[in-house]
């Protein structure tokens, strides 16, 4: 029974949780719209606004809950394993709050891990406020994500380490069916991601998806590696942070200017080069290197910030990519733009996080199409052989060890 509330509630904080981020990029949208209207101010003005947000996104985390900093896994996976308290309802608020600014101010922060932080909060409260005493301490800590209850599962099972909890992982799936069941009926029943794909690529053609494999392999463990050499950013002292958060305003305001589409989590971009779009191979490399430089910068800028669908989007840019590249050498493969992309994204996600079924089981269901289980299969098995060899860790654990090494106070 815990289980079931704990995923109506979760379903209905996530669907008013996607609403929010959608309106807050509709009026970016806008607001970048009326800015143009008036270039002498206007770049001005987007860089205020920039900054202006940042500060506030980044200085409530600051003030009143700094373990709501990042995507939160992290400090889910403590909690769980009893190293630090919740402080649920602050977290809850602050997190929701962070999060919905940054976004809407169009940095690059997703709402993957913020909801498996915001889902835990609620986890944490239904535990302290039910009745029966038995309860207590017992609630699962993650409910909901992407409108994708299997991914949801998969990723308690693979990264939180619930797998050696039968009870818990058969809660953590009441909970996240139940919460997806309320996100289908606020948010509709079609997946994340719409994709062209009439059939699935050839059995022939499967090997073209072991460069993609190999090449987001290579890039997710540099975006690992710089997420985690990036944290020194984020205990900056004060004046340090104010010039950072300047440097990283400049740049988001910049590509406000020029590359709006670029901003935010990216659900709309992705969209986009699932359903056909095409782009030359040097726009794809510019438009990967300017997402994977403020990515970074936006979750290593102490605001609360996810990365499961900016690392998606970078994923998709190299899919793209390197199967044009696959195309023109090996001409007439019958395999589709849009395979190599959603191929592209599990492996990126893959070689970046370190939870490659999780990253199958999420791209199947985002786009609604599980003819792709093969060639994900067979880049994500590519990938984690290159992160495995480069000696990537799990970015959540890492990040973990890394705050229990600092020795901060119990949160």
């Amino acid at each position: 029974m815990p289980a079931l509330v704990l995923g109506l509630l979760t379903g209905l904080v996530s669907v008013g949780f996607q609403l929010a981020l959608a309106y807050g990029e509709a009026i970016r949208n806008q607001a970048i719209g009326l800015a143009h209207h008036y270039p002498d101010i206007g770049s001005w003005a987007v860089m205020v606004a920039a900054l202006a947000s940042l500060a506030l996104s980044a200085g409530l985390v600051f003030r009143f809950a700094p373990e709501a900093a990042g995507s939160g896994v992290p400090h889910v996976k403590m909690v769980m394993q009893g190293h630090r308290t919740f402080r649920w309802l602050r977290v809850l608020t602050i997190k929701f709050a962070s999060t919905l600014i940054g976004a809407s101010a169009g940095f690059m922060v997703g709402r993957g891990g913020p909801s498996v932080h915001i889902g835990a909060a609620l986890g944490q409260g239904v535990s302290d406020l039910w009745p029966d005493a038995t309860v207590k301490n017992q609630a699962v800590l993650v409910a909901a994500t992407f409108n994708a209850p299997l991914a949801g599962l998969a990723f308690a099972f693979e990264d939180l380490g619930l797998r050696g909890i039968p009870s818990g992982l058969f809660a953590a799936a009441i909970a996240c069916f139940s919460a997806d069941m309320v996100c289908r009926w606020g948010l509709g029943q079609e997946p994340g991601f719409h994709i062209t794909l009439s059939q699935a690529p050839p059995l022939n053609a499967l090997a073209a998806f072991v460069p993609v494999g190999v090449v987001a392999g290579l890039l997710g463990g540099l975006f690992n590696k710089a997420l985690l050499a990036g944290q020194t950013l984020v205990k900056l002292p004060a004046g340090l942070r104010w010039l950072w958060w300047w440097v990283l305003a400049m740049l988001v305001a910049a590509v406000a200017w020029w590359l709006p589409e670029l901003l935010g989590g990216g659900q709309n971009f992705i969209d986009s080069l699932l359903t056909g779009r095409a782009l030359a191979f040097n726009t794809l490399a510019l438009f990967f290197v300017v997402r994977f430089v403020v990515t970074v910068g936006s979750s290593c800028s102490g605001a609360a910030a996810g990365i499961f669908m900016p690392s998606l989007v970078l994923g998709a840019l190299v899919g793209v990519a390197v199967g044009g590249i696959v195309q023109l050498l090996v001409p007439g493969l019958g395999v589709v733009p849009a395979a190599f992309a959603a191929a592209g994204m599990a492996a990126f996600f893959t070689g970046a996080i370190k939870v490659p079924l999780t990253a199958m089981v999420l791209v199947m269901e985002m786009t609604g199409s599980y003819t792709l289980v093969l060639p994900l299969f067979v880049a994500c098995f590519a990938a984690y052989s290159v992160a495995d060899m480069l000696g990537i860790e799990p970015i959540y654990g890492a990040l973990m060890q890394r705050a229990l090494r600092q020795e901060t106070p119990k949160q």
